[in-house]
């Protein structure tokens, strides 16, 4: 982005090499000092073709279209004006026609909140009573509340981004101290932008500016992933409230974000490419949705655990049940896949397609494969038990018990004792805590009777012995001691 104007100051780079560098870079870099570089390359390039001033006049509106609301383009609106005062033309009605293009810029741009305003306005006074001071005035007065609040607006920007580092290189995010002050600085500024400072009643101008500062933001801030959402998010919103013409381009421009989003570092962001999955999935295009879920799944070097359980949800609200079965059958092959797509799947035909027998047929095949894993079985044990399935739920702790390691089961027999705390009997309960006693009894903490004793009445959080207590008792749930 800084290359291209140092490598043209420099001159180290020959100037055929620029035309592929700002076909590549400029509409998705909108980085005034790039477009100034552009200007400056057609006028050098041009300069001796028989069409100069024409394209010059259409570069110069091409930069302004794109860029003319920075804050820093005033040098290019007064670059412009000074180019158009230069040019010649023979008659009254050549001169007539200047002079409306000239004032038609000069009041395009003191409604643009930028650095050195007051400048410009000066400058646009001084061309006014050039032209006729008889009518200078009046023709002033009908711009002077445009330039007033493009002034107030200008002086609040100032306040919002002092301290901003414009032009930084996006790298990835080290968490540190400037870092993290400079992302608080942009994103007040753009708040500051949604809040519409300019007053203005063009629905399309807002959106332009606010969206423009967020292609500013990410210009340092490219690998900030929550500043890609909500800029697509912003123009997914506005494309919801605005005019149907309007409302296309922002919900396009909104999917060509969400491409960008997930292009290069982030590639394989799996929030991005969730939130752009759905964002297909609202506008109906299944088949793109989709293939955003297929293509994270062919990334070797993830974990795409977390890609089958969307998957499967996004299968189950497109094409039914059925399409989320095949994804599940997918998921279930893929060796890399842990147990979160079987409590996944068996879920969602618990409560979507209200089979209670193929729900518990998954949980049991999941079994199979993560029977030594204790957050499956505490999963499968908290289905039963929402299901009053007190035998069933049994069967399982036995089953799993039987076969878990020791130094896996702690949170099994936890639960266990709860479980018959709360449906079985007294000597069901005490035959349990033995039982754990003996499992456990290479952990000190786990096995002491005074420890089982806890664990017999606590609920939920609610503890019968104090803080200090459970310390000096040695109860896992005890909070240490600070060492400060």
């Amino acid at each position: 982005m800084v290359l291209i104007p140092a490598a043209m100051a420099a001159n180290v780079c020959p100037l055929t090499h620029y035309p592929k560098l700002f076909q590549r870079c400029l509409m998705t870099v909108l980085q005034i000092d790039l477009w100034k570089c552009y200007i400056a390359y057609v006028r050098e390039t041009k300069a001796a073709l028989p069409g100069f001033r024409a394209k010059m006049k259409q570069t110069y509106n091409f930069a302004l279209e794109h860029t003319g609301i920075d804050f820093h383009s005033t040098s290019i609106w007064m670059d412009y004006i000074e180019f158009l005062k230069s040019e010649e033309y023979h008659g009254s009605y050549g001169e007539n026609q200047k002079t409306l293009t000239i004032r038609k810029v000069y009041q395009q741009a003191i409604t643009i909140p930028m650095m050195n305003i007051e400048r410009l306005w000066r400058d646009y006074n001084t061309f006014e009573q050039s032209v006729n001071k008889v009518n200078a005035k009046k023709v002033i007065e009908s711009v002077s509340r445009q330039y007033m609040n493009a002034k107030r607006s200008a002086n609040e920007c100032e306040g919002f981004t002092r301290g901003l580092i414009r032009g930084g290189t996006s790298v990835p995010l080290q968490g540190n101290l400037q870092e993290t002050q400079q992302l608080q600085i942009w994103k007040r500024y753009i708040a500051w932008e949604k809040s519409n400072p300019t007053r203005t009643e063009d629905q399309v101008q807002l959106v332009k500016r606010v969206l423009y500062t967020y292609e500013q933001c990410l210009l340092c801030f490219g690998h900030c992933v929550d500043i890609w959402y909500e800029a697509a998010l912003y123009l997914q919103r506005a494309s919801e409230a605005g005019d149907v013409q309007h409302s296309e381009r922002w919900s396009e421009e909104a999917a060509m974000l969400f491409d960008r989003a997930t292009f290069g570092p982030h590639k394989n962001h799996l929030m991005l490419n969730f939130a752009h999955a759905d964002y297909q999935e609202a506008r109906l295009k299944f088949e793109k949705a989709e293939a955003i879920y297929t293509k994270l799944l062919d990334v070797k070097d993830i974990d795409p655990t977390l890609v089958y359980v969307q998957y499967m949800k996004f299968a189950r609200r497109s094409g039914g049940i059925k399409a989320a079965r095949n994804v599940f059958k997918k998921a279930r092959e893929d060796s890399r896949s842990s147990h979160h797509v079987f409590v996944a799947a068996a879920l969602m035909e618990y409560y979507i397609s209200k089979e209670k027998a193929v729900a518990f047929k998954i949980f049991e095949l999941g079994l199979k494969r993560f029977g030594d894993d204790p957050s499956y079985v505490l999963a499968y044990i908290d289905h039963l038990s929402h299901l009053n399935e007190d035998n069933n739920t049994r069967v399982l702790f036995e089953k799993v018990l039987s076969t878990m390691p020791p130094d896996k089961a702690g949170e099994i027999w936890e639960k266990f004792i709860e479980f018959e705390a709360g449906v079985g009997d007294l000597p069901s309960l005490l035959k349990v805590e033995r039982r754990r006693a003996a499992a456990l009894k290479g952990e000190e903490n786990r096995s002491k009777d005074s420890v089982l004793l806890v664990d017999r009445y606590k609920y939920l959080g609610l503890m019968p012995c104090s803080e200090v207590e459970l310390r000096m008792m040695g109860h896992p749930a005890a909070v240490k001691p600070s060492t400060a």
